[in-house]
């Protein structure tokens, strides 16, 4: 392979180096002992010398030299662990550089040369190592070298894929290219002679979106704290838009969090990531999605199928996943039909004979002496081999594990025994063995509600359809959920069967069956420590569901107390959050104690991902999506809340607590029931029908605690239809609010949340970034300053206007940013006088919010305006510095362009022959041709279009323009072009104000009558009449497009102000 050349002092340091073939410039060499007879004396300590005396051991036997003639040094250019590998490169040494090299006189530019080439080869063999992931390496190879050439970015920086596509600038798009990197989204573009580039971090995006509107049919928005970028013309815009999303999110997730979202491995190695890494990506997080699988589960199969379906009596088509511990089936439509099988639950996956109507099946058995059938497997032979192989791993684990398991139990002491002390009393021996004592039984067997006759017989009307279902569906974690077992458990699971079926359809089963005896060992554990978690866990007890008698009670409390310390002492990243408690609290209720745990196992690390840290990224994220769920399927409350943050703010309790914490406990234990079956798309389902039930009591709400009382009233009067505590016309029936929720959303697909969580996670993670870098800027200006500092006083008032921490960080006052404008304006001038006024002028228009500073932000803004935006957008910064409010009233216009009367209209010559009215028409149809074949690019962020520029402000403008050339190698013919541009945008002025003017009957000149003064204070020119008219002249527009080199230009900021303090110093010294 090549190799990066690398220096050789010595050739054949102690002959260790035997050359094989040789020219003028290279050198082909064998390692003394490889390839010889063996039992030579010389292989022999050639090879003690590279085990022993040489730091890499495992030299390749072969390599090539590159010598240059009269030099002491050689390179490494090549090297190969077989002669054959070796001599291909020396070939093409031979026939490619060898005669080019005798042209060059200097040695050092034959060795530059080579190098060069060495190097190039390298980052060829890259590419073609990157193309060949790749559906069309040709064009991939392409795109990358266009890529490298463009952009000039580190070589680290590995292009995943390319999209052909558009950018708008206001109503124009340009064709060309973005490119997608693992660090950077990049766009390029070449039309009609104009080049467009530019390069955006994953790190700086702070939102995607898709819009549609106007020109943009269907079109992708990147948002940064700066600007916007819209891409449309997307050959495919939905591959598009993922791909930009995950990058996004991995960037971010890699750059920004440093707890919580795990990546997975293949993401923590960038150089790994490509299109197609990222495709197997987004499956396997919507597999682990759809059946609440753990997180370090890795897919392995995906093949298309259909199971048969016994309730059905038919095969029902679909697709079979296959992970480390288990096989899945999902139905065509996502929800239709599922079915779970965990592996150490299957005993046998075999082949069965195939025919034409059972092509290439296989039989899946189970323990529960049952069998699924699959057919229509395309590689079936390969799929079989694959599942026997990890079903023999996973047995033979668990037949360790359990047999350790015994023996850890035999041999010690089992956690229902207890220890008394003779010295302790009664009461203490009663707290012990309550604290370490693990309940058998759920809790509500002991502290059951008094129920009436009627509540009974829904309870045994429930039980028989449930066993009826067992009976035709299955029992246990591989039963089918289908639509009928939806129906079930919207009706409410049987109390007696609630804690069994939680455990089925979360398959926390699985958990409880491969992990004996470990709850048990984390309670012994755990027990009797002291931590931060242990302490919040001993404030939230009494709290946890207080009206129910199980929590008022000893036992309750203790259990409790073990579940959510032993929760905390295997997961020390999660420890404990608030509203675990809550959760834990229902858990036990219906479940055993071990059961209990597991449960929330599930709950915390498989279907709510995220949710139960320190910064709750998880729960924030589900906010933002059901936002904007709530405009997608609510608009009229969307139009009603602009700021949606007072709804998700009510509804975060929804998503923490499982509705648990507002509603009526049995009626939340119904929706738990749906969560445990359906996932997080349950509650996203219910919460918008909640929404959509209040929709006409929130449209009429007038502030935000109004609409806020709604909601919780509405949640307090959610019954089960057996509850009689409320008046009829006051209940709501959760049984139909569950119905309704899945008859008006049902067709919310646990595919879209994932998408919609990826894309809203990179809004979150910016967001709480910022927070971070305010809170600690807070802590170290509090630090600094003081409490009663005025400079802290202003940095509070500005965080209360909500100004973000980038923008707080750095600001400038007025003889700050004059200094630095004199720096660094590209168009300072010669005039010290004029650039001085137009500092003063940006930096008034810079301060929006006249507190006379500006922020970093804005002064950032203003350096990318001048140095890196469009014509357009310079030429637009230029005509507001000549507007209100950067034009002062108290400025002295008529001195500052001498031999321009301000004071009375100007003259325009006109042609002989032509009267008033051609004149006006000749200029009017001037100026439409003018603005019909110009295209003017407008920023969608502009709400309303510039005021027009007053004759005093155009003279201003165009004394700006004169200042901005002196000292140009061109100065003569940019003055010659603003002379033209002035006189034309004079004469389009006076045309348009002569036009406007009345006409009096008597034929009075206008300029004679006494109220001329009136009239000529309607002389004004638009920012697209001077615009169109710089355009006329291709030296003005090559002068302001020509673009500057801000790097250097600070640079030389920075030696310049070097030099002047140096001066100072030297002067305050020699006064001394």
């Amino acid at each position: 392979m090549w190799l990066n050349p690398e220096e050789v002092l010595v050739k054949n340091a102690l002959k260790l180096w035997i050359t094989e073939r040789s020219n003028a410039f290279f050198l082909l060499q064998r390692r003394r002992g490889r390839g010889e007879p063996t039992g030579k004396i010389s292989g022999l300590l050639v090879g003690a010398l590279d085990t022993v005396l040489d730091s890499n051991a495992r030299v390749t036997p072969f390599r090539i030299l590159l010598q240059v003639p009269g030099s002491p040094i050689s390179w490494i250019i090549a090297s190969g662990a077989a002669m054959e590998e070796v001599n291909k490169h020396w070939d093409w040494l031979v026939h490619n550089l060898l005669h080019s090299l005798s042209v060059f006189d200097n040695k050092d530019d034959v060795s530059n040369f080579v190098k060069g080439k060495v190097k190039g080869l390298i980052a060829e063999e890259v590419r073609g190592r990157q193309a060949a992931q790749e559906d069309d390496p040709e064009k991939f190879r392409e795109a990358l070298l266009k890529f490298e050439l463009h952009f000039h970015l580190p070589s680290s920086e590995k292009l995943v894929t390319f999209y052909s596509c558009s950018c708008w600038k206001g109503r124009v798009p340009r064709q060309g290219f973005l490119y997608l990197s693992i660090n950077h989204m990049a766009f390029y573009s070449f039309l009609l002679g104009k080049e467009v580039k530019f390069i955006i971090p994953w790190a700086e995006v702070t939102r995607l979106e898709r819009i549609s509107g106007g020109f943009m049919t269907d079109a992708i928005r990147v948002s940064t704290r700066l600007r916007q970028r819209d891409f449309s013309m997307f050959l495919n815009l939905d591959e598009a838009y993922g791909v930009v999303g995950q990058l996004a999110d991995i960037a971010l997730r890699r750059l920004l969090d440093s707890e919580g979202l795990e990546l997975d491995r293949v993401l923590q190695q960038p150089a790994r990531i490509t299109k197609r890494v990222l495709e197997e990506q987004a499956l396997r997080e919507y597999v682990l999605a759809l059946f609440r699988l753990p997180r370090s589960e890795r897919l392995h199969e995906v093949a298309s199928c259909a199971v048969w379906t016994p309730h059905a009596r038919c095969h029902t088509a679909g697709t079979l996943y296959t992970t480390d511990n288990y096989l899945c089936f999902s139905s065509r439509e996502e929800g239709e039909c599922l079915l779970l099988l965990p592996l150490y639950e299957v005993l046998s996956v075999e082949k069965a004979e195939s025919s034409q109507v059972l092509p290439e099946p296989i039989i899946v058995s189970v323990r529960s002496k049952k069998a699924f059938q699959l057919i229509q497997l395309q590689e079936r032979e390969h799929l079989v081999e694959s599942l026997t192989c990890r079903l023999r791993s996973l047995q033979l684990k668990q037949s360790t594990f359990r047999w350790g398991a015994h023996n850890r139990t035999a041999s010690s002491c089992s956690y229902y025994t207890f220890y008394y002390h003779e010295d302790e009393d009664e009461e203490e021996v009663e707290e012990q063995v309550l604290r370490n004592t693990v309940n058998s039984q759920a809790l509500i067997t002991a502290f059951q509600h008094a129920s009436n006759n009627n509540n009974k017989n829904i309870e045994a009307a429930k039980e028989r359809l449930w066993e009826d279902h067992f009976m035709e569906f299955g029992r246990g974690v591989h039963m089918f959920r289908t639509e009928k077992v939806q129906r079930l458990v919207a009706m409410g699971i049987p109390e007696s069967l609630r804690g069994e079926l939680w455990m089925t359809l979360s398959d926390a089963t699985s958990d409880l069956e491969t992990h004996q005896g470990y709850y048990a060992s984390l309670v012994h554990k755990s027990m009797g420590q002291s931590s931060l978690a242990t302490e919040e866990i001993e404030r939230d007890l009494h709290r946890s569901l207080p009206d129910h008698p199980a929590f008022q009670n000893p036992t309750g409390i203790a259990a409790l107390r073990r579940v959510l310390t032993a929760y905390a002492h295997r997961n020390p990243k999660i420890g404990y959050c608030q509203s675990m408690n809550i959760l834990a609290s229902v858990l036990l209720l219906y479940a055993k104690e071990e059961e209990a745990f597991w449960l929330l196992v599930a709950v915390c690390e498989r279907m709510l991902p995220d949710y139960f840290n320190r910064r709750v990224i998880g729960a924030q994220v589900d906010q933002s999506v059901f936002e904007q769920l709530i405009r997608e399927r609510l608009p009229e409350l969307a139009e009603h809340f602009p700021d949606l943050s007072t709804l998700s703010s009510v509804s975060l309790s929804w998503f923490l607590t499982i509705f648990v914490s507002v509603m009526p406990f049995h009626s939340a234990v119904c929706v738990v029931d749906c969560f445990f079956f359906h996932g997080i798309k349950a509650i996203f389902q219910l919460g918008l029908a909640v929404l959509e039930a209040t929709c006409q009591l929130l449209l009429g709400s007038c502030d935000d605690g109004h609409a806020l009382m709604v909601l919780t009233s509405f949640l307090e009067h959610v019954n089960r239809e057996d509850s009689s505590s409320q008046p009829p016309a006051d209940q709501v029936h959760v049984t139909q609010l569950i119905n309704d929720a899945l008859e008006r959303f049902g067709d919310l697909t646990v595919r879209k949340i994932e998408r919609l969580r990826c894309h809203h996670r990179i809004q979150v993670l910016q967001a709480h970034e910022d927070t971070t870098k305010e809170n600690t800027t807070e802590h170290f200006i509090s630090l600094y300053w003081g409490d009663s500092s005025m400079a802290a006083a202003a940095q509070a008032a500005s965080w209360s206007r909500g100004v973000s921490c980038l923008e707080r960080q750095y600001r400038l006052d007025r003889p700050q940013f004059k200094s630095l404008y004199g720096l660094l304006a590209p168009w300072a001038g010669e005039s010290n006088h004029h650039a001085d006024t137009l500092a003063d002028r940006t930096f008034t228009l810079l301060d929006q919010d006249q507190d006379c500073l500006v922020t970093f932000r804005d002064f950032a803004a203003w350096l990318d305006t001048l140095y890196y935006g469009e014509l357009n957008e310079r030429i637009k910064l230029l005509y507001r510095l000549h507007l209100p409010p950067a034009l002062t009233a108290s400025e002295d216009l008529s001195s500052l362009m001498p031999g321009v009367s301000t004071s009375r209209p100007l003259y325009v010559k006109v042609a002989s022959g032509l009267g008033d009215g051609q004149e006006v028409k000749d200029y009017q149809e001037q100026l439409k041709q003018m603005l019909q074949d110009l295209v003017v690019d407008k920023e969608k962020d502009v709400e309303k279009p510039l005021p027009l520029m007053n004759q005093k402000e155009f003279i201003q403008f165009c004394k700006t323009l004169y200042s901005m050339f002196h000292g140009d190698p061109e100065e003569n013919e940019l003055f010659q072009a603003i002379a033209t541009v002035t006189s034309l945008v004079l004469q389009i002025g006076e045309a348009d104000h002569r036009g406007r003017a009345p006409r009096s009957g008597g034929g009075d000149c206008p300029d004679n009558r006494p109220d001329s003064k009136s009239k000529e204070s309607e002389w004004t020119v638009s920012f697209a009449q001077i615009f169109a008219s710089l355009l006329t002249e291709q030296t003005l527009v090559n002068f302001l497009e020509k673009p500057g080199d801000l790097v250097v230009r600070i640079a030389e900021a920075k030696q310049k102000q070097y030099q002047q303090r140096a001066g100072l110093l030297t002067l305050q010294q020699r006064h001394r």
